[in-house]
């Protein structure tokens, strides 16, 4: 599970990079969830929940792990 001292965009992308998958399971005014799943994308590991501004910038132009990254 991730802590609320970690990097919520790092913790993506370093998840990524370690081969799992995740996916935006649900966004609303106040803030998103990230669900952080297997390599096989089957089972749900953890979570990600941020109002954060900038990790919602991010999810906004992609939505799960599996949309290539833009380079910006």
């Amino acid at each position: 599970m991730v802590t609320s001292s970690d990097d919520p965009v790092e913790t993506l992308r370093r998840w990524e990079r370690s081969g799992a998958v995740w996916r935006v399971l649900g966004s609303s005014r106040d803030g998103v969830t990230v669900g952080l799943f297997s390599c096989d994308g089957g089972e749900e590991m953890g979570r990600i929940v941020s109002g954060d501004a900038r990790v919602r910038a991010y999810l906004d132009a992609r939505p799960d792990s599996e949309t290539p990254e833009v380079a910006v």
